[in-house]
C-alpha cells in the first residue's frame, strides 16, 4: 500500500468531515456517551467547520490517502495558545498546534499516522514556528506512545470539553 500526504482543498470539506466522523470516537476516553461524540461531530468536526477551517490562513489541513482512498487527516493551528493552561507550560514560540490528528482504524499501525506526523512537522517548520504543541487524553494510551515515539514532550495538563464533561489531557510539545 502506498500512503501519500497533501494539504487538503475547500473540495476536501466533505471527505474530512467524514473521516472525522469515523475516528473521533476512537480518541475519546472510555465513558464518552455517543451522545456527546456526535455532539462534537455535528459541530465541531462538521462539513460545514471544515469548509471554514480550510478557508482559514491560519490553519492547515493534511490529508493522508493510502491507496487513492482517504485513511486519515491532521490539522495545524498557526497561532499562539489562549487556554492559560496551555500558555504556562509551553516554551517554544512562535508556536502552532497540532489541533487534530486521526486515522481509521483500519490504518492504525500501518505507517499512516508517521506519514501525516512527518508532513505536518515539515509545515510547520515551513511556517517557521520554533515549537507545535497539543493536547491529548490522559488515558489514550496508544496516541501517547505515538507522541512520545515522534518527539512530543509532557509539559503539563489541560481540560478539554466533550459533550458537557471536563476530560482531562497532557500538554504536549515538540521543540524544533
Amino acid at each position: 500500500m502506498t500512503t501519500t500526504v497533501r494539504i487538503a482543498s475547500i473540495g476536501d470539506a466533505s471527505t474530512l468531515h467524514r473521516l472525522a466522523a469515523a475516528t473521533f470516537g476512537l480518541a475519546c476516553p472510555p465513558g464518552t456517551t455517543q451522545a456527546a461524540i456526535d455532539d462534537f461531530i455535528g459541530t465541531t468536526l462538521s462539513e460545514a467547520s471544515f469548509s471554514g477551517y480550510l478557508r482559514d490562513d491560519s490553519r492547515v489541513v493534511l490529508i493522508a490517502e493510502t491507496d487513492g482512498e482517504p485513511a486519515g487527516y491532521t490539522m495545524l493551528v498557526f497561532a499562539e495558545p489562549s487556554d492559560p493552561d496551555v500558555v504556562a507550560v509551553i516554551s517554544a514560540h512562535p508556536t502552532a498546534e497540532l489541533s487534530k490528528v486521526y486515522v481509521l482504524e483500519g490504518h492504525h499501525g500501518a505507517g499512516v499516522a508517521g506519514a501525516l506526523m512527518t508532513e505536518s512537522l515539515n509545515v510547520a517548520s515551513g511556517r517557521k514556528v520554533a515549537g507545535v504543541w497539543l493536547g491529548v487524553n490522559q488515558h489514550n494510551a496508544r496516541a501517547n506512545r505515538f507522541y512520545d515515539k515522534s518527539g512530543f514532550a509532557t509539559v503539563g495538563t489541560k481540560k478539554f470539553l466533550v459533550g458537557g464533561h471536563w476530560e482531562d489531557d497532557f500538554v504536549r510539545e515538540y521543540v524544533f
